[in-house]
């Protein structure tokens, strides 16, 4: 098991093969080597937590589709303003709040061509050349901060979610509610930090306006009206997203509990997972009529052919041929992988030897405990998936939590958070890559704002979870 593990990290971390090439080593490699049954790793490809992301992509499709994620980041912009401060803050914000909800990486790929219109706008060429850097870091950063406030922003969140579900059954379960009442306050505190950092501290951003607000304000005319698409691509998400956020009971304190609508209605079985689901099935039978208005490109999706297939003026906000060119299914494969591994450490008993070995950490103070932990799955993250670091480490510190009498939860949730951090390097995450990939961020401007970012995190994480 331990040679499949580094099999599979080495695979992971350089990409000798498709990700999800590597996701499949344990469907063969368990059973050849006696660890598990084909059946019994299988059973790790059709989890629940896979589709609940897979109903996650399908309704981040659906706001991409409708053109409704455009409207909302302009309209964020234009309440911000347009000096470089500002807008870098709300392009920030955008994609946090669009991360919140799709995941990080689709933020960023709805994001980016928004960014790069900004810069390539009318205004001064040498205050656009300043912003370039800090706004295009500004939207792999909010997305990967917006990632860490909802459990389905960032794989690592669903990774975890799932090991406690399996580990702890006897346990509350952590939902929507719960995690929010610590992911968000960490998003608004980081984001405030990184806002700084990459305004006066690391860049200085000069004050001048990049792009007029009467710009910004005749890109958001031109998008007209509320189509009906984007109407009811908003009243879909917004029903799913209030549905996960009001599903499971939050716990205040030890005597004031704010129930959800699981335990007053007694649907418990009717999980994050199959609320995504239904609002994914929504999106393909719900009709949205043609719109009839003048304004360009009235209906996005009216007219619009996808490898073939022809979208009439009554039509869904998917298809299954739209949906199946564009969801990342390799992603799903990924997961299945990371949970296979976790599996398969624990049933070979490969977990009790790493918990052996780290035995020496549990006489440190427990911020020095939670600091090393969260440095060493940074570092790992830097130079791997943030799935697969979180995949590999989260199931050897949950043995370790229970081997040194710990609550699990102190040590598990700031190690799932240190893996979403990876700032420095273009390769730490797809949302670096992404923005890298532009072309107009020198590495050397990423690592000298990503080492910080990294450090900060860390130290938050010391903070908010150490005491």
């Amino acid at each position: 098991m331990a040679a499949i593990v580094a099999w599979m990290a080495l695979w992971w971390i350089t990409e000798a093969v498709a990700l999800a090439v590597t996701s499949l080593l344990p469907l063969v490699l368990f059973p050849l080597l006696g660890i598990d049954s084909m059946a019994g790793t299988a059973v790790n490809y059709g989890k629940e937590i896979i589709f609940l992301f897979l109903g996650g992509f399908l309704l981040a499709l659906a706001l991409e589709r409708s053109h409704l994620h455009r409207r909302i980041a302009l309209r964020i912009v234009s309440r911000v303003g347009g000096s470089g401060p500002r807008l870098i803050g709300g392009i920030m914000i955008a994609s946090a709040l669009l991360s919140m909800w799709m995941n990080s990486t689709s933020c960023v790929l709805v994001m980016l061509p928004i960014a790069l219109s900004l810069l390539d706008g009318d205004g001064d060429p040498a205050l656009r050349k300043k912003l370039t850097v800090p706004l295009l870091l500004a939207v792999a950063y909010g997305a990967t901060i917006g990632g860490m406030a909802t459990p389905v922003g960032t794989p690592p969140n669903l990774v975890f979610i799932e090991l406690w579900k399996t580990r702890w059954p006897d346990r509350p379960p952590i939902g929507f509610g719960h995690w929010m009442s610590f992911g968000i306050p960490l998003m608004l505190v980081y984001l405030t930090i990184a806002w700084l950092l990459i305004t006066k501290v690391v860049f200085r951003v000069p004050h001048g306006h990049l792009t007029p607000a009467s710009e910004v304000r005749a890109r958001l005319k031109s998008l007209g009206k509320l189509s009906r698409a984007e109407v009811t691509a908003a009243i879909i998400f917004g029903m799913i997203a209030i549905l996960w956020v009001t599903g499971d009971d939050l716990r205040l304190t030890e005597d004031l509990v704010i129930s959800g609508w699981r335990s007053r209605t007694g649907l418990v079985g009717f999980s994050d997972g199959a609320v995504a689901l239904l609002g994914a099935l929504l999106l393909f039978v719900v009709p949205v009529p043609g719109d009839q208005q003048t304004a360009p490109d009235p209906s996005p999706l009216a007219g619009e052919e996808i490898e073939g297939e022809p979208v009439t003026r009554a039509h869904t906000l998917l298809s299954w041929r739209y949906a199946e060119a564009k969801v990342p299914w390799g992603i799903l494969l990924l997961f299945g992988g990371g949970f296979a591994i976790a599996s398969g450490i624990e049933k070979s008993g490969l977990a009790v030897l790493l918990v052996q070995s780290m035995d020496s950490l549990k006489d440190l103070p427990p911020w020095m405990l939670l600091g090393s932990v969260s440095t060493l799955v940074c570092l790992l993250s830097e130079l791997g998936s943030n799935t697969a670091v979180a995949s590999l480490s989260l199931p050897i510190l949950a043995q370790s939590a229970e081997a040194w009498g710990m609550d699990p939860q102190t040590l598990l949730i700031p190690a799932t958070f240190a893996a979403t951090l990876g700032f420095a390097l273009p390769v730490a995450s797809p949302m670096q890559a992404i923005v890298f990939g532009s072309g107009r961020i020198p590495v050397r401007e990423m690592v000298k704002a990503g080492v910080w970012m990294d450090l900060i995190g860390i130290l938050l994480l010391i903070l908010l979870f150490g005491w």
